[in-house]
């Protein structure tokens, strides 16, 4: 595994298959299809920013990289993806063998471009417009005001800043008028078109309305002065801001006992994207939204008012009695393609006990690159910590870039099938285009409205070459290329390209099965499968993802696996895949697949970060991590199993969205007679608190920021480990280990499942 994670420190890629099978067929039986997890942000200390234009092939539009066959005597270079010849210009005249271009260096596979135009001395400074719910209660309403305050402090000078709060009406906020408080009015039951928001908010008040062409910020149509009435540079409208943020009172309107509160997510959320589609069109703006229950009027509204009538549940979408849900997710469907459209993000802060309609919001947030952090409180740790880390520089900070395009190049033989991440289509036809689509499909080209250091893209590929007659003969020149291109606005306010190329050799006929068991990359694989997987249960009706993936690991098994037929006693697997059957088994039993006792919510909410982390953080939600910590030693990587629980252990599971420090039963016994607070037991004391320092360290790196549970053995909360363990002992297995624990499930355990994985795989 550690091969593979070093290319990923040079190019933020992973790929399931690192020795590609080399036709149709050979890939099929792979099971597995051929994919790659790439980050297009990933910092790259070392990466030089060359500070000119990229080279482009003039038949395919690849760039210059260290795979091109160069000419130095006849200044020529040959591109790797369509062998077209190409002059190079009289700026490289000085090109030589000793003399080489930094995005020649074989080191450089992934290199960057300061792009920005010359033209444009200043760069366009972020944009913000926070959407802010009313219709909670007071409480909430203070904590809201307080996380925001903050927030607005973190922000650089020069940003522009928007405030639009919703109840049963939408209140646009003018910022810019800074005698009193005035905001315009819209009724929260009924959309309002672009060309209403402008007359209603008097953008032509002073300036004649053009007769012709699209209006879209000060360029056409509109006067800086009109624009700076609700899109303010902080330095100049935080006093005001901090303002309306302090009389902010929760939605006046009195609710009746039976039925919920009257909020207009849907309306707000359409006027906000309009407001910044005619003030700040195409430059980095995003519309942070915080809301605090479910939308009930105009569009996007996912239940009725009546609190006789449940949000709906999985059982409602599967048996698609939720009367309301398709028609939010079109809704919300028209609005991420007008987001794409303006090149905006929309983030999404959900808190509330209830549901909210995140698993309506997913395809706006999904699209547009945005955020998303689901709390049960605007109070809880989760969000006050995710919300900071939002706006934080230094270390830890997201590193926001905007505006990004991204394009896939590669050899003749190999087809796009899609993408399944944060990223909307730009329906750019052409070659590579794959007849199946996963995803973002029928396209080489997709928008990144948002992307930041961990946006992490899972591209799913074909390849085409059929079975040819020769197949005994080995080509040796076998190699495929690809390369990913990212045109993007840095945070800085520059506009980048960054350049991956990658080449990987591919092999076809009776001998290649060691060489792809020697590229199989396990990880990359599972996390491949989970994406894999939830998008088909998302998609297809009738998709039985447990036996989908039970097909799969089986198929994969009897491929690759060693054994006589017929003789399961025979199995074993290479090392290389000898870990994957134990992901798949945790996959089976993750968040991902099981959403029994998940609201549609969460489970949305889980499959959206899934779709957008890395390789090493997937892992971490599918098969979490276990810790052990004790007298007799040092912290040590415990077995995810039931029979790692002892009485005098703390163990740390990290299961990405939870960490969990779980006290063994005579720990807890210690730690409640306060044996940690006397001096003789030191020891004892430094034992508790290294796992706070790990838990500390990891919640210090991550977003969003996980929720922490101090938990004891046989406690209530013991539940949050438990529910990730492998159950070895269950209530009806034989006594358990003095000090152990049992697990209350008839769900297998991971030796029985491998016991029926291999009796199926040798048949």
């Amino acid at each position: 595994m550690a091969e593979f994670v070093e290319l990923e420190l040079q190019d933020g890629v992973r790929m399931a298959w690192n020795v590609i099978p080399g036709t149709k067929q050979e890939a099929s039986n792979c099971v597995v299809p051929v994919s790659a997890i790439y980050t297009p942000n990933k910092p790259f200390p070392k990466m030089p920013v060359l500070p000119y234009s990229a080279l482009r092939c003039r038949t395919c539009r690849s760039v210059l990289n260290p795979f091109s066959i160069v000419d130095f005597a006849a200044k020529i270079w040959i591109c790797p993806f369509c062998f077209q010849r190409n002059h190079f210009p009289p700026s490289y005249s000085s090109i030589s063998d000793d003399n080489l271009p930094a995005e020649l260096f074989p080191q450089y596979t992934t290199i960057e471009y300061d792009q920005t135009p010359s033209s444009s001395s200043s760069h366009a400074p972020p944009v913000f417009m926070f959407v802010v719910d009313t219709c909670v209660i007071e409480e909430e309403m203070l904590f809201l005001k307080s996380a925001l305050s903050q927030a607005i402090d973190l922000l650089p000078d020069n940003s522009l800043l928007g405030l639009l709060t919703l109840g049963s009406f939408v209140h646009v906020h003018e910022l810019g008028f800074g005698q009193i408080p005035k905001t315009y009015a819209f009724k929260g039951s009924k959309d309002v078109s672009k060309d209403q928001l402008l007359e209603q908010m008097s953008f032509f008040a002073k300036k004649p309305k053009p007769a012709t062409g699209v209006i879209a910020g000060a360029r056409d149509g509109l006067s800086t002065e009109s624009i700076s009435r609700f899109l303010l540079p902080k330095s100049h409208c935080e006093f005001a801001f901090n303002s309306v943020l302090e009389e902010l009172q929760k939605d006046p309107w009195a609710v009746p006992a039976d039925l919920r509160a009257t909020r207009c997510t849907g309306t707000a959320l359409s006027i906000a994207a309009s407001l910044l589609g005619v003030c700040v069109p195409g430059s980095g703006a995003r519309i942070l939204a915080f809301i605090g229950g479910p939308s009930t009027e105009g569009p996007g509204a996912i239940v009725s008012k009546n609190l006789s009538e449940p949000i709906r549940s999985h059982k409602d979408l599967d048996k698609d009695s939720a009367p309301l849900y398709h028609k939010a997710v079109k809704f919300y469907e028209g609005l991420s393609k007008q987001l794409v459209h303006q090149g905006h993000v929309l983030d999404l802060f959900a808190c509330a006990l209830d549901q909210v309609g995140v698993a309506e919001l997913k395809i706006a947030v999904e699209r547009t690159g945005g955020l998303v952090v689901l709390a049960e409180s605007f109070g809880h740790s989760v969000f006050k910590e995710s919300l900071r880390r939002v706006f934080q520089t230094g270390d830890c900070d997201l590193d926001l870039s905007s505006n990004g395009i991204f394009e896939i190049n590669c050899s003749k033989d190999i087809k796009v099938q899609g993408i399944i991440g944060p990223c909307a289509s730009l329906e750019k036809k052409g070659p590579l285009c794959s007849d199946t689509v996963v995803g973002q499909g029928n396209t080489t080209a997709w928008k990144m409205c948002g992307l930041d250091k961990a946006t992490s893209l899972c591209l799913i590929f074909e390849i085409v070459k059929k079975e040819s007659p020769d197949a005994t003969i080995q080509s040796t020149s076998n190699q495929f290329y690809f390369q990913f291109l990212t045109y993007y606005q840095h945070n800085s306010g520059q506009m980048r390209l960054r350049v991956t190329t990658l080449s990987r050799r591919c092999v076809a006929g009776p001998g290649s099965i060691q060489d792809l068991i020697a590229g199989f990359d396990q990880e990359a694989a599972v996390v491949v499968m989970a994406r894999q997987v939830s998008f088909k249960m998302e998609t297809e009706a009738e998709f039985d993802p447990i036996r989908w993936l039970d097909k799969a690991l089986i198929n994969l098994c009897s491929r690759f696996g060693d054994y006589q037929k017929d003789s399961p006693s025979s199995f074993s697997l290479s090392p290389r895949l000898s870990i994957f059957p134990q992901f798949m088994f945790h996959l089976r039993r993750s968040q991902f697949v099981q959403v029994f006792n998940n609201s549609p919510d969460e489970t949305a909410y889980f499959r959206m970060i899934l779709n957008r982390e890395n390789v090493a953080n997937s892992v971490v939600m599918i098969q979490p991590s276990l810790i052990s910590y004790s007298f007799h030693s040092g912290p040590e990587p415990a077995l995810l199993d039931v029979a790692s629980i002892a009485a005098d252990k703390i163990l740390l599971l990290d299961s990405y969205f939870t960490i969990v420090i779980f006290h063994g039963v005579t720990i807890a016994q210690w730690r409640k007679a306060g044996y940690h607070n006397q001096p003789e037991h030191q020891a004892f004391a430094q034992l508790l608190q290294t796992p706070h320092d790990e838990a500390n360290a990891i919640m210090k790196e991550r977003f969003p920021v996980p929720r922490l549970v101090i938990c004891d053995q046989h406690g209530s909360q013991a539940r949050f480990l438990l529910a990730k363990l492998n159950p070895s002992a269950t209530y009806n297995s034989d006594a358990p280990l003095s000090g152990g624990d049992v697990i209350f499930t008839d769900d297998v355990s991971f030796e029985v499942f491998l016991d029926h994985l291999q009796r199926l795989a040798v048949q």
